[in-house]
């Protein structure tokens, strides 16, 4: 029995031992092995290693992927103009010298990810120094981030090289600080509100010119309109009288008689009317008799 556990014992130690000097580096890593401290070699290729066993040699990962590192709380920067602004941007980088990386850097991504905010820091600041906001915006971008891209390269390709290549620097927004920016939207609320009183201006100057117009066109049409009415009326009040007096110069008598007849209608048009008129008067002449005397007031 005790040579049974020991024999155990002892498979599990090998089986122990063996597996402490076996590694695998995956596809999207680097394996650096490490002998007493000292980067003994680093394993660029995927697949199963051999290594001595703690603590003779031990081994770390790196990644070797592309890696984005991101403006978090990004602070104010100066424009040539004086201008407070703030820019959001990002940086693609990676790792291309593990060994480099891990003397000069660290140990981790982490530890390129905090450097290298410092350095993209102040090539933003030092670029952002020399333009205008106008320019930062619209007509010189493209140029600051090329710029801003060399000043990196540079420096991490510097007397002490960081092992990592800069692939890519964007700005994803350019804007000025939230006091001025609270400031010019005020500025453009109240340029809006100027416009737009002058364009209500305008148009109640417009409308009242319209209308104004529109009055004086139909106080001339209702003028033009009475004025050809009564000249037709006219006529017509020509043409009547010309037919009456040729009507009535045929027969005196019967004129006298018509007329008579529609004054009588004209004065009675009441039962309540009453006319005193004098007997000897040749307003009844008609209701006479030729030979009878006047008729006495009618009512």
């Amino acid at each position: 029995m005790n040579k049974l556990g020991f024999i155990v014992s002892s498979v599990l130690v090998a089986l122990a031992l063996l597996s402490s000097t076996l590694f695998v580096v995956d596809q999207r890593q680097f394996g650096v092995v490490y002998a007493l401290g000292q980067i003994k070699e680093v394993i660029t290729e995927p697949g199963l290693n051999f290594k001595l066993p703690p603590p003779f040699q031990n081994v770390s990962y790196i990644d070797k992927r592309l890696l984005t590192l991101s403006s978090l709380d990004p602070e104010p920067m100066l424009t040539s103009e004086k201008q407070r602004v703030v820019i959001d941007w990002y940086v693609r980088w990676r790792i291309s010298n593990p060994s480099e990386y891990i003397r000069n850097v660290g140990l981790d991504e982490n530890a390129g990810a905090v450097q290298l905010n410092r350095v993209v820091r102040n090539a933003f600041q030092e670029n952002v120094n020399k333009r205008t906001v106008r320019e930062l915006i619209s007509t010189r971008r493209e140029a600051l981030m090329s710029d801003v891209q060399r000043e990196m390269a540079a420096v991490v390709k510097g007397a002490k090289p960081w092992g990592i290549e800069i692939i890519d620097v964007r700005v994803t927004r350019v804007d000025y600080v939230e006091a001025i920016t609270e400031s010019v939207y005020r500025r453009m609320e109240a340029e809006r509100k100027r416009v737009a009183n002058e364009l209500r201006s305008t148009g109640f100057a417009e409308g009242e010119k319209i209308r104004a117009d529109a009055d004086r066109q139909r106080e001339v049409v209702v003028a033009n309109a009475y004025r050809d009415a009564q000249k037709i009326k006219g006529e017509g009040d020509a043409r009547a009288a010309a037919a009456y007096a040729e009507a009535f110069g045929r027969d005196p008598q019967f004129a006298q008689f018509y007329r008579s007849l529609d004054a009588y209608k004209q004065s009675f048009n009441k039962k309540s009317d009453v006319m005193v008129l004098d007997p000897s008067s040749d307003f009844f002449r008609a209701m006479q008799s030729s030979g009878g005397a006047t008729a006495g007031p009618r009512r």
